[in-house]
């Protein structure tokens, strides 16, 4: 804009010379020879100003669909590192969630092996960090679930500006992005298989659980009834 400002300014003290040569010498007026020097730049600046992004001296020779070309190129572009930011937010979300699944399996777990030896303050410590890795995953699920639905949008952004960079005639745009596409599922649906078989070992270890604890409030009513046998028996002696 800086330029165009100056250029404007060197145009108008042109003019300003012409005039004042014009006065002094009434034959300038007759060539028009400065006119037709002045106003093609004037032109290009008032063009040039609507925008700013076109070279000064490129404006008279792009046409309309060159500059619609351009800008579908510069869509492709913005809307292919969206995509690849929101991407890579959700796989990391997706690889921290099964981190997360993972780990509370394997307190659960522990939790059961160990039922029945462990004294009532070790087992009340063992379920309060159990409960924290609850919500730990709990929050990491949250998150993911917010980036896959950004991601989908990224995903239905970049297919329409495939759409429109295809239509404009932008043919290379239109085929890297939709490669980019391409990658950015392939990633995500890797990662995902992670957290479905990290989701699928929790609900077996939660079956486990429920049959495990089954088993020994069993075993604890056995016990207490054997205990009880012997009193019973004495009473009725």
């Amino acid at each position: 804009m800086a330029a165009l400002w100056r250029r404007s300014q060197i145009i108008r003290l042109i003019r300003s010379s012409v005039e004042l040569l014009s006065r002094i010498n009434p034959a300038l007026r007759k060539t028009h020879r400065w006119t037709r020097v002045v106003y093609p730049g004037v032109a290009a600046v008032a063009v040039g100003g609507g925008l700013c992004a076109v070279p000064f001296k490129q404006v008279e020779n792009l046409s309309h669909d060159s500059l619609v070309r351009r800008a579908a190129s510069l869509v492709t572009d913005s809307s292919s590192t969206f995509l690849s930011q929101v991407t890579l937010a959700l796989i990391d979300s997706l690889t921290e969630y099964s981190k997360a699944v993972h780990t509370l399996i394997a307190l659960q777990r522990q939790y059961l092996a160990s039922l029945g030896k462990l004294s009532p303050a070790e087992e009340d410590a063992i379920w309060q960090v159990i409960i924290r890795q609850r919500a730990e995953v709990a929050y990491r699920q949250e998150e993911m679930k917010r980036f896959e639905l950004t991601w989908v949008s990224s995903v239905r952004l970049c297919e329409t500006a495939a759409e429109a960079a295809y239509i404009s005639g932008a043919e290379n745009p239109c085929v890297t992005i939709r490669t980019n596409i391409q990658l950015s599922q392939s990633q995500v649906e890797e990662a995902q298989k992670l957290s479905l078989d990290a989701e699928k070992k929790l609900a077996e270890t939660k079956v486990m659980e429920v049959e495990r604890m089954t088993q020994y409030a069993t075993t604890l009513e056995s016990s207490n009834d054997e205990e009880e046998m012997p009193e019973a028996y004495l009473r009725e002696d």
